[in-house]
């Protein structure tokens, strides 16, 4: 999907002049490789129909799943402004209500507008579920926002649709209250994920769910014992299977020397500190 945005920008960059005033080449060059690498067959009648015929006119495009349409997709040269003007949309409104069509899907290439054809007591713009601008807007946003529109997801477009607006809804409130963007970032990236506290956070009074080293990635190890002193004597046995020759051998003494002491916990977190300093690796113990 990435690289057929790109694509799109760049033949918009090199021919916007043909695309002004060529609505062929709009459908053609852009919208169809859009919504190909949207999972849409572009060329087969039972998911993409040209021209279909509707009470007031010819829609551009119906996009099918099981035979029923579930869009109209109408196509505009570059020139047309489709976010700000409202004839385009009122023209798609008509071709939706026409045939009983929910969705409406307005573009000119490079700008998208995806509205919902009717709902008793609203306007048109109010039934605006999100629009999109290839040249204005990062690639980030505009792969997530398009992504609504693929075959897998079309079928689910204004719930989605609702949730994403929501979520940045709520993104924005939680900024403006104070909290920043890392904050936030983390938040959700660690959801579902164990706490792991790196060994240099670790005061003695922890009790191991589990131990890790950071290897692309937090990588569990075995624990048996679940203490401070089990969380060490797991490393060591991670140090002992990634070692050879002499340094393997070290390490297996060391281990069987810790394992017989008894080892105050402060003790234990100082000897796991050493440990990633001495050989560049990070632990991290679950609690």
């Amino acid at each position: 999907m990435e690289r057929a945005i790109l694509n799109v920008m760049s033949r918009i960059g090199l021919h916007r002049k043909l695309y002004e005033r060529n609505e062929e080449a709009v459908k053609q060059h852009l919208i169809g490789e859009i919504m190909t690498a949207l999972g849409w067959d572009w060329n087969n009648p039972e998911e993409v129909r040209p021209e279909e015929r509707t009470e007031d006119g010819r829609a551009d495009y119906a996009l099918l799943l099981n035979g029923e349409i579930v869009a109209f997709l109408e196509a505009k040269n570059l020139s047309v402004n489709v976010i700000k003007r409202d004839e385009p949309l009122r023209q798609l409104a008509r071709y939706c209500f026409s045939r009983g069509v929910r969705y409406g899907i307005l573009t000119n290439g490079a700008k998208w507008v995806v509205a919902k054809a009717f709902a008793e007591g609203t306007s048109l713009r109010d039934r605006i579920l999100f629009t999109v601008d290839l040249e204005e807007e990062p690639l980030e946003r505009v792969l997530v926002k398009l992504s609504l529109l693929s075959k897998d997801r079309i079928g689910k477009l204004e719930r989605l649709a609702t949730l994403l607006n929501a979520f940045e809804i709520a993104y924005k409130s939680l900024l403006n209250e104070g909290f920043d963007e890392e904050t936030l970032l983390n938040y959700l990236r660690a959801r579902g994920k164990p706490s792991i506290v790196p060994v240099d956070k670790l005061s003695g009074v922890e009790v191991p769910k589990a131990v890790y080293v950071h290897e692309n990635g937090w990588r569990p190890l075995p624990l048996g014992d679940r203490s401070l002193k089990g969380a060490l004597l797991a490393v060591l046995d991670y140090l002992e299977g990634r070692s050879s020759g002499e340094k393997r051998e070290e390490v297996r003494k060391a281990k069987k020397l810790l394992a017989g002491m008894e080892l105050p916990p402060e003790k234990v977190v100082l000897l796991l500190r050493e440990i990633e300093k001495d050989e560049g690796i990070k632990i991290g113990v679950e609690v």
